[in-house]
């Protein structure tokens, strides 16, 4: 028997398990791009830390005590940044990371009108997640260190009103 893995709010005392998946899930992107420098695999404990103590949204997946994923949203007037979808690699394929996607995009509804994230060019994986979910691709750009990203959106479902 499975266990479906819980999604909660995050705090400041995650940050060390947050960056440990997070360096773990991205080991796999950047053996990709041949980049071991990609910003999550750089990002430290205290800019962890900072996230987790300021405004932007972020979420944990947990099975039992153990963090098994996270991802963040940071809210920009209309616009939900969505980022860091990171998934320990032995969880990968579960449905964890969309279970993550679908509960941050539940978190800021009815207080945007879109979801925008990116993902490198070239992750078919993460790209067809994300399409999947309804997110469609509305342009490419470089990274900081120049590997090939693909810029998704997603209108934000409003909840029907009733007005009875």
């Amino acid at each position: 028997m499975s266990v479906e893995a819980s999604i909660v709010p995050a705090g400041v005392a995650d940050a060390g398990e947050i960056l440990t998946v997070q360096w773990a899930a991205y080991l796999s992107e950047a053996q990709h791009y041949s980049d071991p420098f990609l910003p999550p695999l750089t990002e430290t404990l205290d800019e962890v830390a900072a996230v987790l103590a300021g405004p932007t949204i972020v979420l944990a997946a947990r099975l039992g005590h153990r963090l098994v994923g996270s991802v963040r949203a940071h809210l920009d007037g209309d616009i939900a940044h969505v980022g860091r979808l990171s998934v320990a690699p032995d969880q990968q394929g579960r449905g964890v990371g969309a279970r993550l996607l679908a509960a941050i995009e539940e978190a800021c509804s009815g207080r945007v009108a879109r979801f925008t994230l990116f993902t490198g060019a070239g992750s078919a994986r993460n790209l067809q997640l994300y399409q999947r979910h309804g997110y469609r691709i509305v342009a490419h750009r470089p990274d900081p260190n120049g590997n090939p990203l693909a810029v998704l959106e997603k209108s934000a479902v409003s909840p029907a009103r009733s007005d009875a």
